[in-house]
């Protein structure tokens, strides 16, 4: 049986005692185990790589109406957004560590998410890691069939090739409209990272994409 191609590298980042302790002690306070179905009373928000939550967390405590589910595979980055959760009460966002595309599949019922988020994915730059890139016409179908009628899916990248090519492979799914004419402006509800500013600050560009589902 062939492996399936990974869009993730599961490194041995170094990780803190803090992060460790809230992988231990948090992760079953606030994690959602594989593969039980993702359910909420209210609307969802999924969000795809999370890195180190910062982001995560300041749209969870903006916006107590939503709830959020936060995909990370790395450890590091999963203690760290669980120890932000802890810090701030948050009480609507909750963590799988898993594959998103297997999470999809298997935890996310049709037609189901508000919004998914797929902020700053890793462009794997190299031609022959394209391969690698979440952002493909399987991926987008998959993700596309979980989103509600009228949803969106909001994709950021300072990677301008690959902000090309999202927006090519989005505009060729059937189910999704975009906002705009191209690229879009960054809405309010994405907040600045400090990376972000920083690049920002040197002249690199960023590129936000949202496209909605069609009823």
């Amino acid at each position: 049986m062939s492996r399936p191609i990974r869009s993730f590298v599961l490194r041995q980042g170094r990780i803190t005692p803090a992060q460790q302790r809230a992988l231990d002690e948090l992760l079953p306070k606030y994690g959602l185990a594989f593969p039980e179905p993702i359910r909420s009373e209210k609307p969802l928000v999924l969000e795809i790589g999370s890195g180190m939550g910062e982001t995560t967390a300041a749209i969870a405590a903006a916006h107590p109406e939503l709830d959020f589910v936060a995909i990370e595979v790395h450890g590091p980055g999963v203690g760290s957004l669980l120890n932000r959760i802890e810090a701030g009460r948050l009480t609507n966002l909750r963590v799988v560590r898993h594959d998103a595309v297997e999470v999809l599949e298997q935890m996310v019922p049709d037609a189901s998410l508000a919004a998914i988020h797929l902020f700053f994915p890793d462009p794997w730059p190299k031609k022959r890691h394209h391969k690698r890139r979440l952002i493909q016409p399987a991926f987008v179908e998959l993700a596309a069939s979980r989103l509600a009628p009228g949803a969106y899916l909001h994709v950021a990248t300072d990677w301008q090739e690959y902000a090309e090519h999202v927006l090519e492979v989005l505009r060729a799914n059937p189910s999704l409209a975009n906002t705009v004419a191209d690229f879009a402006p960054r809405p309010a509800t994405r907040p600045e990272t400090k990376f972000e500013r920083r690049g920002l600050k040197l002249g690199h560009g960023v590129w936000d994409i949202v496209f909605t589902r069609k009823p």
